[in-house]
């Protein structure tokens, strides 16, 4: 697939911003803010780990409560996780503080955390700089850039992208900021992720077009098959754009979905490239499948497999771990039917090898982009999963993640 370079996720009606305020060492962005000048509907997806952080707690109480938001206060380097009673007074604290700053009401604030679990956050820091936060919001590319980097852990890079569409005389655009670079695995949201449109749609439409985009983006990737007690991907929309409003079911909201779909694949691509030690960008699809669970199921096993994730690693074209994960699954199928090919070559034809040279499938592992096809030849169904390698400097990353 074609990787985009960071694009501004400026969009019409919002503003952000990201500073440092003592959580991180060394002056390193730790706090972003995300607001929009008119109020605006609101959706959101979070991680289903039972373990989850005090910042989705109030943020989904906050989203249950009016459906609308106005401003997303996000920090870095502390996860506010596992951190007693305590944790969810510091998000009302924090939250109230920047609510009476803009002169909204509380519940239109949400809350997000990211970093190491288990230590008490210094929400004293937080609010100290929220006055200086709020002074600096604005709408320049550096603003955002601000912003991006602010969410950052282990990420080697800031993420954004930007997409902008016509729709009978109306120019709508979506923008969006994510992190990821480990703990990523499917069942939403696999990471922070921060969406905006200047569209008009309602708080139920909206949340019906992310399930659906989130299902075919960020819970299609994979990296170490962990997920986050933190995790959370939202969308706020401020109607700056006056299309007329987006309703379900209509050529109207094929096209929004469409375009979200697009901006959330290239984001969630993102976060697979900076995979935690990543030397490889793999894709697994499966097509030919009876069902798209089936095509998933199978897809999935392949991406997560320690022994394939490893063998992409060192280079080495040993086809029968992919195999072996396919049977795995946990799904019913014919293995005297599959093919698998690896960038083009074919490795499996009908469950036999084909037997190609050793320095053919040794020169296209040599890849970065790895491509991974697996047909099961008993439907029309696919599903694709985006994956990295697993490499030496993953285990060394995460080793010494605290020290």
């Amino acid at each position: 697939m074609k990787i985009l370079k960071n694009r501004n996720p400026s969009v019409p009606g919002f503003k952000a911003t990201g500073l440092h305020c003592g959580i991180k060492d060394k002056n390193i962005k730790d706090l972003a803010l995300i607001v929009s000048e008119v109020p605006a509907t609101a959706a959101a997806v979070f991680t289903k780990n039972r373990v989850v952080s005090p910042a989705v707690t109030w943020s989904r109480q906050a989203l249950a409560k009016s459906g609308s938001c106005r401003a997303i206060i996000i920090n870095s380097g502390n996860a506010n996780t596992v951190t007693g009673p305590k944790g969810l007074k510091d998000c009302d604290t924090i939250t109230k503080k920047v609510a009476d700053e803009l002169g909204i009401l509380q519940k239109e604030v949400f809350i997000a955390s990211t970093g190491i679990i288990g230590i008490p956050l210094p929400s004293e820091k937080i609010i100290k700089a929220t006055p200086n936060l709020i002074a600096k919001l604005g709408g320049t590319a550096k603003n955002w850039t601000d912003a991006s980097e602010a969410i950052m852990t282990t990420d080697l890079i800031s993420k954004s992208d930007h997409i902008k569409y016509p729709f009978k005389g109306k120019n709508i655009s979506i923008g969006g900021i994510t992190k990821g670079s480990g703990m990523i695995h499917p069942d939403m949201a696999t990471m922070l992720g921060f969406l905006f449109t200047d569209a008009v749609i309602d708080a139920k439409t909206l949340k019906m077009a992310l399930k659906e985009a989130t299902n075919r983006s960020f819970n299609r990737i994979t990296v170490d098959g962990d997920n986050s007690t933190n995790d959370c991907v939202a969308i706020l929309a401020n109607g700056k754009a006056k299309n007329p409003a987006i309703k379900p079911n209509t050529p109207a909201y094929r096209v929004f979905l469409k375009a979200l779909m697009k901006l959330s694949k290239n984001l969630a691509s993102k976060i697979v490239l900076d995979g935690e030690g990543a030397t490889k960008f793999v894709t697994v699809r499966v097509q030919g499948g009876k069902t798209r669970k089936q095509a998933y199921l199978i897809a999935n096993s392949v991406a997560t497999s320690s022994l394939v994730k490893t063998a992409l690693f060192g280079e080495d074209p040993n086809w029968g771990r992919i195999f072996c994960a396919v049977g795995n699954a946990g799904t019913p199928f014919n293995p005297d039917k599959v093919d698998i090919l690896l960038n083009k070559n074919l490795l499996l034809k009908n469950g036999n090898p084909t037997n190609l040279p050793q320095k053919i499938l040794e020169k296209a592992m040599e890849k970065y982009e790895i491509n991974i096809i697996i047909d099961l030849k008993c439907g029309k169904e696919w599903e694709e999963v985006l994956t990295c390698d697993l490499s030496y400097n993953y285990v060394k990353i995460n080793a010494e993640y605290t020290t």
